[in-house]
C-alpha cells in the first residue's frame, strides 16, 4: 500500500453509490451466474481483449461441447480452434488448452486457487488470476484494467500513467476501495459502471451517482444544475 490512502469519508460514500447504482444495471451473462472455477476460466480467455456480448453466444457453445476441464484437455486442438475462431486472437485456443493440460498433471484437476499459481498457466495475467481468485474462490482480489483505472483516476484525482495495469498507485487505490466481502460482486459493479456510465469519450456525468464528489467532474465544465441532482441513494 502507498503512503497516500483514500479519504476514508469519500471512499465510503464512492463504495455506497456504486452498490446503490449496481442493483439495477448489472448486466446479465452467463459466467456471472456461476461459481464453477472451470467455467469462470474459460470465460476469462474468452473475454480477453474481446467485448463481452460478442463473448457470450460463443462461450454457450463453448462449454455445451466442452463442459469439463477433462473434456477439453481431451479435445482435437483444430476442434478448439474452430469453435473460437469467431472471437479472432486465434493463439488464446492454443493457451487455454495447455492451461488444461498443466492443470490436470500438477493440480489433479483442480483450478488453482492461489494468484501465484495461476499466473503460471499459459495466457493466464494479473488480471485474469485476480478475477478468478475473486469470482470462483471468493477472495479479496480487486482487478485493474483501463475502464477501473479510469473510474478511480476521474474520481478521486489519481494519475496511473499510460500503462494503467503496472500503476502502483492505482493497484493500491483498487485493492484499498474493495469491500471485506463479495469482491466478484465490486470488480462486475466497477467493470461495468466503467462501460455504461464513466465511458472513456463522452462520459454519461449527467446521470452519474458519484458526480457530486468526482474530481473530473469538478474540475470539467458540466453545469452546476447537473452537479447538484439527485443521485442514486
Amino acid at each position: 500500500m502507498i503512503d497516500n490512502q483514500l479519504p476514508i469519508t469519500k471512499l465510503r460514500w464512492f463504495r455506497r453509490q456504486l452498490k446503490a447504482w449496481a442493483c439495477g444495471h448489472l448486466r446479465n451473462f452467463p459466467w456471472r451466474r456461476t461459481k464453477d472455477a472451470y467455467a469462470i476460466l474459460v470465460a476469462e480467455f474468452l473475454l480477453q481483449k474481446t467485448n463481452a456480448d460478442t463473448v457470450a453466444p460463443v462461450y454457450q457453445r463453448f462449454m455445451e461441447r466442452y463442459p469439463t476441464l477433462n473434456a477439453l484437455a481431451a479435445a482435437r486442438e483444430e476442434d478448439v480452434t474452430m469453435l473460437l475462431r469467431p472471437l479472432g486472437l486465434s493463439f488464446r485456443a492454443d493457451r487455454l488448452r495447455q492451461s488444461t493440460q498443466l492443470i490436470l498433471k500438477n493440480y489433479q484437476g483442480k483450478i488453482p486457487k492461489t494468484e501465484a499459481q495461476l499466473l503460471k498457466l499459459p495466457g493466464v495475467g494479473k488480471y485474469t488470476a485476480r478475477s478468478i481468485c475473486a469470482h470462483a474462490f471468493g477472495q479479496r482480489k480487486a482487478v485493474l484494467d483501463t475502464n477501473v483505472a479510469r473510474i478511480f483516476e476521474r474520481f478521486f484525482g489519481l494519475s496511473g500513467g499510460r500503462v494503467k495495469w503496472r500503476s502502483q498507485e492505482l493497484q493500491s487505490a483498487v485493492e484499498e476501495a474493495a469491500p471485506t466481502t463479495n469482491v466478484g460482486m465490486w470488480n462486475l459493479t466497477l467493470l461495468d459502471f466503467g462501460a455504461a456510465v464513466c465511458t472513456a469519450r463522452h462520459p454519461r456525468c449527467g446521470e452519474c451517482p458519484l458526480q457530486e464528489q468526482c474530481q473530473y467532474a469538478r474540475e470539467s465544465n458540466i453545469d452546476e444544475k447537473i452537479i447538484n441532482k439527485p443521485i442514486y441513494m
